[in-house]
């Protein structure tokens, strides 16, 4: 809502400092910090009537527990495309607006999946070991296996993000088919209603689809059985997205032969058993992390709470939680 300009506006900025949102704010903005969930829970109940907006600068949990803390609250403003940390039911049946940063990302993430997965393919990573280690002076680095020339991608998921990967690929000259609830608007290449048919259909799946309970192990052993002994697995989604154990059996098995990851089920807490494999690139969820996109991701939690408070609505809200009558 519109708010007097001589009125003071209080915001709970939850998560990690961040310089583009401790500095993004007017002095007509009261700011509050919590860093992690204990602080919020430590907070004085006088201050916690008062917070109308909510800048959420990481990954932190948001739920119903959390939100009810706040009777007066307005909007939370939420770093990152993802927003399965914050109860989006809740806000809504509390009339709650709930924004992400969409969008800024895109072609970021886009660029870190193209090259997370030329690296699985290629062997990279291993193959920048084997110069390091000095063996290259004795013998050559044997052919790869893997290549993109002989691919057929997958993508599960085709929102922003996937067709933004999908239009790298077509200029390299890769096939590309794509799984998702409904077919997606505008998008021409063939759509796959079940999984499992399109991971039989190709070799390579690059994942990137919303985490949450419905996405849950969707990737599990029977969709890697049906990707075959050349297989490649890229997920830039969710850690959840994949059955992590059955994605450990079937790389130490052949199932498949490689993965690139750059989510996990437990970050940043990785299986000793997958930092063991060598048929395994892995990344510290690094999808968006350039200097340049996280503080144009940061400067959109800033203005998705400037425009709510200006009277304006924000600019990129949830689908769960729209704005009306703005």
């Amino acid at each position: 809502m519109a708010t007097a300009a001589s009125e003071k506006i209080d915001l709970l900025i939850y998560g990690p400092t961040k310089p583009v949102v401790d500095n993004g704010f007017s002095e007509r903005f009261e700011r509050h910090k919590c860093e992690t969930l204990e602080d919020v829970e430590r907070l004085a109940p006088d201050v916690a009537q008062r917070i109308r907006g909510i800048a959420i600068t990481h990954m932190r949990p948001a739920g119903a527990a959390v939100l009810s803390r706040f009777p007066k609250l307005e909007i939370v403003s939420s770093f990152g495309v993802g927003y399965d940390h914050v109860d989006s039911a809740y806000a809504r049946d509390h009339g709650i607006i709930v924004t992400n940063t969409p969008d800024v990302l895109t072609e970021e993430v886009a660029d870190t999946a193209m090259g997370l997965l030329i690296a699985t393919l290629r062997e990279f990573v291993k193959a920048d070991r084997y110069v390091r280690s000095g063996l290259w002076t004795t013998q050559e680095y044997p052919l790869t296996v893997g290549s993109l020339r002989d691919r057929k991608i997958g993508m599960v998921g085709m929102g922003r993000i996937g067709q933004a990967i999908t239009r790298r690929l077509d200029a390299a000259k890769v096939p590309v088919v794509y799984h998702s609830r409904n077919p997606a608007a505008g998008v021409s290449h063939q759509h796959y209603p079940n999984l499992l048919d399109m991971a039989k259909a190709v070799d390579t799946l690059i994942v990137i689809t919303p985490g949450g309970a419905a996405t849950a192990n969707l990737i599990n052993a029977e969709v890697m059985k049906a990707l075959g002994p050349r297989g490649v697995i890229i997920n830039l989604a969710r850690g959840s997205v994949i059955d992590e154990p059955a994605l450990i059996a079937a790389l130490k098995s052949g199932t498949i032969l490689a993965a690139g990851l750059d989510v996990f089920a437990k970050e940043p807490q990785v299986p000793d058993e997958l930092k063991a494999l060598q048929n395994v690139v892995l990344l510290p969820h690094i999808g968006s992390a350039s200097l340049v996109t996280r503080n144009a991701m940061d400067q959109l939690v800033v203005d998705n709470l400037k425009a709510w408070f200006s009277g304006k609505p924000p600019l990129t809200p949830i689908a769960e939680t729209p704005v009306k009558d703005r």
